[in-house]
Protein backbone atom coordinates (compact mmCIF):
# COMPACT_ATOMS: atom_id res chain seq x y z
CA UNK A 1 0.00 0.00 0.00
CA UNK A 2 1.21 3.70 -0.80
CA UNK A 3 2.80 4.96 2.08
CA UNK A 4 0.31 8.19 3.59
CA UNK A 5 3.19 11.21 3.07
CA UNK A 6 2.63 14.78 3.96
CA UNK A 7 5.69 17.00 2.48
CA UNK A 8 6.56 20.37 4.09
CA UNK A 9 8.65 22.85 2.07
CA UNK A 10 9.64 26.27 0.73
CA UNK A 11 10.09 25.69 -3.12
CA UNK A 12 13.07 26.48 -4.27
CA UNK A 13 14.43 24.76 -7.10
CA UNK A 14 15.61 21.77 -5.04
CA UNK A 15 12.39 21.46 -3.22
CA UNK A 16 10.62 21.61 -6.79
CA UNK A 17 12.35 18.07 -7.73
CA UNK A 18 11.88 16.40 -4.77
CA UNK A 19 8.31 17.35 -5.26
CA UNK A 20 7.93 15.81 -8.67
CA UNK A 21 10.08 12.50 -7.74
CA UNK A 22 7.31 12.19 -5.18
CA UNK A 23 4.68 12.57 -7.31
CA UNK A 24 6.02 10.10 -9.84
CA UNK A 25 6.06 7.70 -7.59
CA UNK A 26 1.76 6.96 -6.69
CA UNK A 27 3.08 3.00 -6.08
CA UNK A 28 5.01 4.67 -3.32
CA UNK A 29 3.59 7.60 -1.71
CA UNK A 30 0.18 8.71 -1.10
CA UNK A 31 0.39 12.32 -0.94
CA UNK A 32 -2.50 13.69 1.48
CA UNK A 33 -1.00 17.28 1.05
CA UNK A 34 1.88 19.68 0.97
CA UNK A 35 2.73 22.52 3.27
CA UNK A 36 4.70 25.72 2.47
CA UNK A 37 6.78 27.70 4.59
CA UNK A 38 8.51 31.15 4.40
CA UNK A 39 12.35 29.86 3.59
CA UNK A 40 14.35 30.16 0.64
CA UNK A 41 11.90 32.97 -0.50
CA UNK A 42 8.70 34.52 1.59
CA UNK A 43 5.70 32.38 1.97
CA UNK A 44 3.56 33.68 -1.07
CA UNK A 45 6.19 32.60 -3.67
CA UNK A 46 6.59 29.35 -2.01
CA UNK A 47 3.24 28.78 -1.97
CA UNK A 48 2.74 30.06 -5.64
CA UNK A 49 5.64 27.53 -6.76
CA UNK A 50 4.54 24.72 -4.91
CA UNK A 51 0.79 25.06 -6.65
CA UNK A 52 3.00 25.07 -10.22
CA UNK A 53 4.69 22.18 -9.49
CA UNK A 54 2.32 20.21 -8.99
CA UNK A 55 0.27 21.53 -11.81
CA UNK A 56 3.72 20.20 -13.98
CA UNK A 57 2.99 17.30 -12.61
CA UNK A 58 -0.21 16.46 -13.51
CA UNK A 59 -1.42 16.72 -9.99
CA UNK A 60 -3.09 19.58 -9.32
CA UNK A 61 -5.45 17.43 -7.05
CA UNK A 62 -2.89 17.50 -4.17
CA UNK A 63 -4.27 20.31 -1.60
CA UNK A 64 -1.64 22.91 -0.95
CA UNK A 65 -2.11 24.42 2.45
CA UNK A 66 0.13 27.94 3.56
CA UNK A 67 2.10 28.03 6.40
CA UNK A 68 4.18 30.32 8.40
CA UNK A 69 5.82 33.47 6.74
CA UNK A 70 8.33 33.66 9.68
CA UNK A 71 10.76 31.46 12.11
CA UNK A 72 9.34 31.36 15.59
CA UNK A 73 12.07 34.04 16.82
CA UNK A 74 13.84 35.21 14.47
CA UNK A 75 13.22 37.48 10.85
CA UNK A 76 12.74 35.46 8.02
CA UNK A 77 16.24 34.82 6.08
CA UNK A 78 15.86 33.87 2.31
CA UNK A 79 18.33 32.67 -0.48
CA UNK A 80 17.19 34.00 -3.42
CA UNK A 81 21.03 34.38 -4.45
CA UNK A 82 20.59 30.75 -5.04
CA UNK A 83 17.02 30.28 -6.25
CA UNK A 84 16.22 33.10 -8.70
CA UNK A 85 14.25 36.20 -7.11
CA UNK A 86 11.11 33.50 -7.75
CA UNK A 87 12.50 30.77 -6.24
CA UNK A 88 12.53 28.83 -9.67
CA UNK A 89 14.91 30.58 -11.91
CA UNK A 90 14.76 29.17 -15.36
CA UNK A 91 11.35 27.10 -14.61
CA UNK A 92 9.42 28.95 -17.03
CA UNK A 93 6.54 27.53 -15.13
CA UNK A 94 3.50 29.06 -16.08
CA UNK A 95 0.94 31.23 -13.55
CA UNK A 96 -0.95 28.70 -11.43
CA UNK A 97 -4.20 27.98 -12.10
CA UNK A 98 -5.53 26.98 -9.26
CA UNK A 99 -5.33 28.26 -5.09
CA UNK A 100 -4.08 26.96 -1.90
CA UNK A 101 -6.52 25.77 0.36
CA UNK A 102 -8.17 28.22 3.26
CA UNK A 103 -6.40 26.22 6.09
CA UNK A 104 -3.47 27.23 7.45
CA UNK A 105 -0.45 24.20 7.57
CA UNK A 106 0.19 24.12 10.89
CA UNK A 107 -3.63 23.26 11.08
CA UNK A 108 -3.52 20.90 8.85
CA UNK A 109 -0.91 18.82 10.19
CA UNK A 110 -2.90 18.53 13.47
CA UNK A 111 -6.28 17.41 12.09
CA UNK A 112 -4.50 15.25 9.13
CA UNK A 113 -2.38 13.28 12.06
CA UNK A 114 -5.30 13.35 14.44
CA UNK A 115 -7.46 11.63 12.16
CA UNK A 116 -4.71 9.22 10.63
CA UNK A 117 -5.77 5.73 11.13
CA UNK A 118 -1.92 4.58 10.08
CA UNK A 119 1.43 6.52 10.77
CA UNK A 120 1.89 9.22 8.15
CA UNK A 121 5.47 10.02 6.95
CA UNK A 122 6.53 13.43 7.28
CA UNK A 123 9.48 14.77 4.96
CA UNK A 124 10.67 18.38 5.97
CA UNK A 125 12.74 20.38 2.87
CA UNK A 126 12.61 23.73 4.60
CA UNK A 127 12.72 25.34 7.91
CA UNK A 128 10.73 23.40 10.39
CA UNK A 129 8.03 26.33 11.87
CA UNK A 130 5.36 24.49 10.82
CA UNK A 131 5.84 21.01 12.34
CA UNK A 132 7.38 22.64 15.25
CA UNK A 133 4.12 24.57 15.86
CA UNK A 134 2.21 21.51 15.52
CA UNK A 135 3.42 19.14 17.77
CA UNK A 136 3.27 22.52 20.70
CA UNK A 137 -0.29 23.12 19.46
CA UNK A 138 -0.97 19.50 19.93
CA UNK A 139 1.47 16.81 21.68
CA UNK A 140 -0.70 13.94 21.33
CA UNK A 141 0.11 13.83 17.12
CA UNK A 142 3.59 12.46 17.76
CA UNK A 143 2.49 9.13 18.15
CA UNK A 144 0.54 9.19 14.55
CA UNK A 145 3.91 10.40 12.72
CA UNK A 146 5.80 6.85 10.90
CA UNK A 147 8.65 8.65 9.96
CA UNK A 148 10.10 12.18 9.84
CA UNK A 149 12.91 12.87 7.05
CA UNK A 150 14.04 16.02 7.66
CA UNK A 151 16.71 17.57 5.11
CA UNK A 152 18.78 19.74 6.79
CA UNK A 153 22.03 20.56 9.48
CA UNK A 154 25.97 19.58 8.84
CA UNK A 155 28.45 18.21 10.78
CA UNK A 156 31.38 19.88 9.27
CA UNK A 157 31.09 23.42 7.19
CA UNK A 158 27.81 24.94 6.93
CA UNK A 159 26.50 26.76 3.73
CA UNK A 160 24.73 29.89 4.90
CA UNK A 161 27.24 30.87 8.06
CA UNK A 162 30.18 28.71 8.67
CA UNK A 163 28.27 26.82 11.40
CA UNK A 164 25.12 26.12 9.91
CA UNK A 165 23.02 24.81 6.93
CA UNK A 166 20.63 27.03 5.77
CA UNK A 167 17.14 25.26 6.87
CA UNK A 168 18.36 24.73 10.58
CA UNK A 169 19.84 27.91 10.44
CA UNK A 170 16.74 30.19 9.64
CA UNK A 171 14.62 28.37 12.61
CA UNK A 172 16.88 26.91 15.26
CA UNK A 173 14.55 27.05 17.77
CA UNK A 174 11.56 25.08 16.24
CA UNK A 175 14.47 22.74 14.68
CA UNK A 176 15.47 22.12 18.58
CA UNK A 177 11.64 21.77 19.38
CA UNK A 178 11.40 18.40 16.46
CA UNK A 179 14.42 17.40 17.76
CA UNK A 180 13.52 17.27 20.83
CA UNK A 181 9.78 15.67 20.51
CA UNK A 182 10.57 12.27 20.44
CA UNK A 183 10.08 11.72 16.81
CA UNK A 184 13.93 10.10 16.00
CA UNK A 185 13.87 11.58 12.62
CA UNK A 186 16.59 10.49 9.83
CA UNK A 187 18.60 13.53 9.42
CA UNK A 188 20.04 14.05 5.61
CA UNK A 189 22.24 17.54 5.75
CA UNK A 190 25.26 18.56 3.94
CA UNK A 191 27.11 15.78 4.41
CA UNK A 192 25.52 14.00 1.94
CA UNK A 193 23.88 17.00 -0.33
CA UNK A 194 27.62 18.17 -0.76
CA UNK A 195 27.92 14.60 -2.70
CA UNK A 196 25.14 14.89 -4.83
CA UNK A 197 26.98 17.73 -7.29
CA UNK A 198 25.53 18.35 -10.34
CA UNK A 199 27.28 18.17 -13.67
CA UNK A 200 26.78 19.41 -17.17
CA UNK A 201 27.01 15.99 -18.45
CA UNK A 202 24.14 14.48 -15.60
CA UNK A 203 21.79 17.73 -16.15
CA UNK A 204 22.08 17.04 -19.95
CA UNK A 205 20.98 13.34 -18.86
CA UNK A 206 17.89 14.80 -17.62
CA UNK A 207 17.20 17.18 -20.13
CA UNK A 208 17.27 14.31 -23.13
CA UNK A 209 14.70 12.86 -21.11
CA UNK A 210 12.19 15.09 -22.92
CA UNK A 211 9.42 15.25 -20.51
CA UNK A 212 8.45 18.46 -19.60
CA UNK A 213 9.03 17.92 -16.12
CA UNK A 214 12.91 16.74 -17.28
CA UNK A 215 13.14 20.10 -19.24
CA UNK A 216 12.20 22.47 -16.23
CA UNK A 217 14.36 20.57 -13.99
CA UNK A 218 17.34 21.25 -16.63
CA UNK A 219 16.26 24.95 -17.13
CA UNK A 220 16.79 25.46 -13.80
CA UNK A 221 19.92 23.22 -12.44
CA UNK A 222 22.34 23.55 -15.95
CA UNK A 223 23.35 27.05 -15.05
CA UNK A 224 24.37 26.02 -11.59
CA UNK A 225 26.15 22.98 -13.31
CA UNK A 226 28.03 25.14 -15.62
CA UNK A 227 29.05 27.26 -12.69
CA UNK A 228 30.19 24.60 -10.64
CA UNK A 229 32.54 23.74 -13.21
CA UNK A 230 34.26 26.27 -13.74
CA UNK A 231 35.45 26.41 -10.45
CA UNK A 232 38.49 24.94 -8.03
CA UNK A 233 37.79 21.48 -7.01
CA UNK A 234 37.28 22.31 -3.41
CA UNK A 235 35.06 25.50 -3.63
CA UNK A 236 31.76 25.32 -2.15
CA UNK A 237 29.53 23.44 -4.43
CA UNK A 238 26.79 25.32 -5.92
CA UNK A 239 23.29 24.49 -6.94
CA UNK A 240 22.68 21.35 -5.74
CA UNK A 241 20.24 19.08 -5.40
CA UNK A 242 19.44 18.36 -1.68
CA UNK A 243 16.01 18.10 -1.10
CA UNK A 244 15.19 15.29 -3.55
CA UNK A 245 17.78 13.42 -1.32
CA UNK A 246 14.79 13.24 1.35
CA UNK A 247 12.46 11.30 -0.97
CA UNK A 248 15.63 8.98 -2.25
CA UNK A 249 15.88 8.06 0.81
CA UNK A 250 12.29 7.17 1.28
CA UNK A 251 12.46 5.70 -2.10
CA UNK A 252 15.68 3.76 -1.69
CA UNK A 253 17.02 4.07 1.63
CA UNK A 254 19.86 1.08 0.84
CA UNK A 255 21.61 4.55 -1.60
CA UNK A 256 22.70 5.83 1.55
CA UNK A 257 24.51 5.10 4.97
CA UNK A 258 24.40 6.56 8.46
CA UNK A 259 24.53 6.15 11.92
CA UNK A 260 22.06 6.58 15.21
CA UNK A 261 23.31 9.53 17.05
CA UNK A 262 22.44 12.16 19.44
CA UNK A 263 21.80 15.95 17.70
CA UNK A 264 20.97 19.04 19.07
CA UNK A 265 21.10 22.41 17.70
CA UNK A 266 22.57 25.74 19.13
CA UNK A 267 20.11 28.73 19.76
CA UNK A 268 21.54 30.80 22.03
CA UNK A 269 25.04 31.98 20.33
CA UNK A 270 24.84 34.59 18.13
CA UNK A 271 28.41 32.70 16.77
CA UNK A 272 26.92 28.98 16.21
CA UNK A 273 23.97 29.84 15.57
CA UNK A 274 21.92 26.99 14.02
CA UNK A 275 24.68 24.52 14.54
CA UNK A 276 23.69 21.05 14.64
CA UNK A 277 26.00 19.15 17.33
CA UNK A 278 26.08 15.38 15.93
CA UNK A 279 27.88 13.25 18.44
CA UNK A 280 29.04 10.77 15.90
CA UNK A 281 31.26 8.92 18.67
CA UNK A 282 29.16 9.03 21.59
CA UNK A 283 31.46 10.78 23.45
CA UNK A 284 28.41 12.33 25.70
CA UNK A 285 26.66 9.52 26.53
CA UNK A 286 23.65 11.16 25.83
CA UNK A 287 20.84 9.17 24.24
CA UNK A 288 20.34 9.32 20.34
CA UNK A 289 17.37 10.76 18.71
CA UNK A 290 18.25 10.93 15.14
CA UNK A 291 19.93 8.89 12.41
CA UNK A 292 22.23 11.13 10.70
CA UNK A 293 23.26 10.30 7.23
CA UNK A 294 26.68 10.44 5.92
CA UNK A 295 27.05 8.43 2.99
CA UNK A 296 25.52 8.34 -0.92
CA UNK A 297 25.40 5.74 -3.68
CA UNK A 298 26.11 9.76 -5.90
CA UNK A 299 25.00 7.67 -9.44
CA UNK A 300 22.32 5.57 -7.71
CA UNK A 301 20.80 9.00 -6.91
CA UNK A 302 20.87 10.69 -10.02
CA UNK A 303 19.53 7.63 -11.84
CA UNK A 304 16.27 7.35 -9.70
CA UNK A 305 15.94 11.30 -10.19
CA UNK A 306 16.06 10.85 -13.87
CA UNK A 307 14.01 7.42 -13.80
CA UNK A 308 10.95 8.97 -11.78
CA UNK A 309 10.97 12.27 -14.11
CA UNK A 310 10.54 10.43 -16.86
CA UNK A 311 7.59 8.81 -15.49
CA UNK A 312 6.21 12.63 -15.81
CA UNK A 313 4.23 14.89 -18.32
Amino acid sequence: MPEPLIIDCDPGQDDAVALLVALASPEAFDLLGVCTVGGNVPLDLTTTNALKVLELAGRADVPVYAGCQTPLMRPLVTAEYVMGNDGLAGAALPPPTTRPSGTHAVQFLVDALRRATAPVTIATLGPLTNLALALVMAPEIRARIGRLVVMGGTMHRGNIVPQAEYNIYVDPHAARIVLNAGLEPVIIGLDVTHQVVNSVARIATIERIGTRAAVAVARMFMPHAKVQEGLPPDSKPRGLMHDPCVIAWLLQPGLFGGRHVHVGVETDSEVTLGATVVDWWGVTKRLANATVLNQVDVEGFFALVADRLARLP
